[in-house]
């Protein structure tokens, strides 16, 4: 039998957030295009290409009607991932959708469409962004308890609504002209502190039976995959652990990456953005320096995560250089894996396909 270690690395995913122009603030500054085509569908379909081609395993999609940085502009992120799903096809496709404020049947109707446009490739990254409720008028979900209570509906209704097709539920018989079976839908009756949804849902059950839902932190409930920080490598470790044992089956790490190119150090671009610019999420783990020195990082870190989610300074920058230096790497050592076409995002993260949770043996 392998060993723990090796399992590890046999899974060890390879994300990338492909919101903006990069995690920091000024990336823009820096970018290889026109400010005027920072949401041009063109720069998204490259993008995504780029990543596809040099191995990563997914891309998240960030989002929030709340503006963030110095440029403030966004197209959904649902909408982002399903323009790319038919140019792509090992891609995992994960945008980020509020839990919080956003209708969990709507959300569950649109993550299963992807799934579909996708061909099983298809994440939901669960997220709460309270000061959005400010925008959309709503009362405050102001305690953590409110928040998670919310969120932990939310994603539980949406896994109901994808079972609530069992996977035979599409007959397709032309000649009998039959085309569903009824006693194969179900409804979910849910009853929550704030909504009920009662289902069943109106598209039949994602390809991969449930669409896989990402989350923050060690706390979040009902998640396959938990992306967690830590400001060291030993604290993005031990958070990992913890993500385990709350019962998350994969645990990766968040690592915002700022890389030397062939013309500048990692330091020198930095520096040419600013240092009175702070970058987002300081409490990340964060690499600056040469790219063999991040293969180093990612090498130790397979031993101990099931991935990590790489979100660079400058998209433009970073990203080429990690597409010909650093995934070649670690391909070529065995650390991480190019998906296969045609596999499904949780094939290529390890994780086995649910059994419908209404699922009945019935007399045909």
């Amino acid at each position: 039998m392998a060993s723990e270690s090796a399992v590890r690395k046999s899974l060890f995913a390879l994300g990338i957030e492909l919101d903006g122009e990069g995690y920091h603030p000024r990336a823009w500054r820096r970018a290889g295009h026109e400010p005027t085509r920072f949401l041009s569908p063109r720069r998204l379909r490259a993008q995504v290409a780029a990543a596809e081609n040099a191995g990563f395993t997914f891309a998240t999609f960030d989002d929030s009607i709340v503006p963030a940085g110095e440029i403030a502009g966004r197209i959904d992120a649902i909408g982002r991932a399903s323009f790319v799903a038919a140019t792509t096809s090992t891609l995992g496709l994960v945008p980020v959708v509020a839990a919080t404020y956003a209708e969990p049947f709507h959300i569950s109707s649109q993550l299963a469409t992807l799934d579909y446009a996708s061909r099983g490739r298809a994440g939901w990254l669960a997220a709460d962004d309270p000061e959005t409720a400010r925008t959309w008028g709503a009362t405050p979900r102001v305690t953590e308890t409110e928040i998670r209570r919310e969120r932990d509906d939310s994603v539980e209704v949406a896994r109901r609504l994808w079972d609530s097709w069992e996977d035979d539920a599409v007959v397709r018989d032309y000649a009998a002209g039959k085309f569903l079976n009824r006693d194969r839908l179900h409804h979910i009756d849910f009853i929550g502190e704030t909504f009920s949804v009662k289902g069943p849902s109106i598209v039949p059950r994602p390809p991969q039976g449930q669409v896989v839902v990402f989350g923050y932190g060690t706390a979040q409930s009902g998640i396959d995959v938990a992306l967690v920080s830590g400001a060291h490598t030993p604290d993005a470790v031990a958070a990992v652990q913890r993500a385990r044992e709350s019962g998350a089956a994969r645990g990766l790490v968040d690592l915002t990456v700022a890389l030397d190119t062939p013309t500048e150090t990692a330091a020198e671009r930095l520096a040419d953005l600013g240092a009175d610019a702070l970058p987002n999420h300081p409490e990340r783990l964060h690499f600056s320096g040469s790219p063999d020195n991040l293969v180093a990082l990612l090498t130790d870190l397979s031993a101990h995560a099931d991935g990590v989610r790489l979100h660079p300074a400058v998209l433009d920058e970073d990203l080429t250089v990690l597409a010909r230096y650093v995934l070649p790497a670690l391909l070529r050592a065995g650390i991480a894996h190019r998906p296969v076409p045609g596999s499904t995002l949780r094939a290529n993260l390890g994780l086995s396909r649910p059994a419908d949770r209404y699922a009945k043996e019935l007399t045909r």
